[in-house]
């Protein structure tokens, strides 16, 4: 999961003043610092405002646009430089795993029990020992009905050649691959090889209906009319239908494609009490809330749900009996990894969108 552009905040800046006025060591200075790693637009810049003034902690908010990227930073520095890192839930199972990760003291997090248990002993973190989840999103199909003749359901649908030229596709392989698994009746995270490249014969009869593959502001083609049907994540399909009532929302009949984000201490991190305070500063309800109607993810904290407004409420807060069906993309072996990548290459040639 990812928001749509980049911003990088640099609120260390402020900092030189300060020292110079106050007479402050550089090491006193760096207490006052917490050095936030995500995904650009993840926090209201009032809730970021708001950390500062109340608890006297300058945010140093950089930037990554793949887990990846992420991963291999934070190796490098051997869990060290960061403070806080919010990442997707299959590249925190890596890192944990890797030692990168220090356990949660929950004794500094008085607001710990505004979590919603839905969202709690996920794979990546079966105990809740190293992380808090930070929003949850699903795989979702959004259409203008008064442009598409089938009624679209679930994913095969997509297949319907009155659609030819008219879909447009998120840039995840593990995604758009495992629309195909779920076509099947297969699970995202099968190692079966033959499997996944039965997954990749059906995903080439779909190229022709393919108008574009991205990942960002996929919802605006759909608004513009660009394409007429996506396969879009949750902060996607809220801000496409706040924007135009009439677009249809499909959680596919196949299955639904789930994921959470959560946030880490990493195991060396220069000032984990700030990421503490933090971590609980954005654990209360009422902030909860206005940083999911922010993100347009699902709501992760049972505490925030009431207060997310109404105009916001039925995208953000999960339905009843909504966790039927759904299955987290998990890390999978070397092999399936390797046939994702030559399927999807396969796929994206096929549609004219290498």
């Amino acid at each position: 999961m990812k928001k749509n552009s980049v911003v990088l905040l640099t609120a260390a800046i402020f900092l030189i003043p300060f020292m110079v006025i106050s007479g402050c060591s550089k090491k006193d200075t760096v207490k006052k610092q917490l050095t936030l790693y995500t995904w650009a637009e993840m926090f209201p810049q009032e809730i970021l405002d708001g950390f500062e003034k109340d608890t006297g902690i300058a945010i140093n908010y950089v930037n990554f646009e793949e887990d990846e990227t992420m991963l291999t930073k934070l190796q490098t520095a051997k869990g060290g430089d960061y403070d806080l890192i919010i990442a997707d839930d299959y590249i925190i199972e890596t890192a944990i795993a890797e030692g990168l990760v220090q356990k949660l003291d929950k004794s500094k997090l008085s607001n710990y029990r505004n979590i919603n248990p839905l969202y709690q002993g996920p794979f990546y973190d079966p105990r809740d020992e190293y992380t808090v989840p930070y929003g949850a999103g699903v795989v979702t199909l959004v259409y203008d009905p008064s442009r598409v003749s089938v009624n679209i359901r679930g994913y095969a649908d997509l297949w319907d050649p009155s659609l030819k030229g008219q879909v447009g596709l998120l840039g995840n392989y593990r995604v758009i691959n495992g629309m195909a698994l779920k076509v099947l009746k297969q699970s995202y995270n099968t190692n079966d090889t033959a499997v996944i490249r039965q997954a990749g014969e059906r995903l080439l009869g779909l190229a022709p209906n393919i108008r574009l593959i991205r990942d960002d502001f996929l919802e605006e083609e759909l608004l513009s009319g660009e394409i007429a049907a996506a396969v879009m994540y949750t902060s996607q399909a809220t801000a496409a239908k706040l924007e135009n009532p009439e677009l249809e929302v499909v959680f596919p009949t196949e299955g639904i494609g789930f994921g959470i984000m959560g946030s880490f201490i990493p195991s060396k991190a220069p000032n984990a009490e700030a990421a503490y305070a933090f971590l609980n500063y954005i654990l209360d309800a009422r902030r909860g809330a206005e940083c999911f109607e922010y993100l347009g993810y699902y709501s992760t904290y049972t505490a925030s749900d009431p207060l997310i407004s109404d105009e916001y409420k039925s995208f953000l807060t999960l339905p009843a009996g909504f966790n039927v069906n759904m299955e987290m993309i998990q890390n999978i072996g070397e092999e399936a990894e390797e046939e994702h990548s030559r399927i999807w290459t396969a796929f994206r040639t096929a549609a004219g969108q290498q």
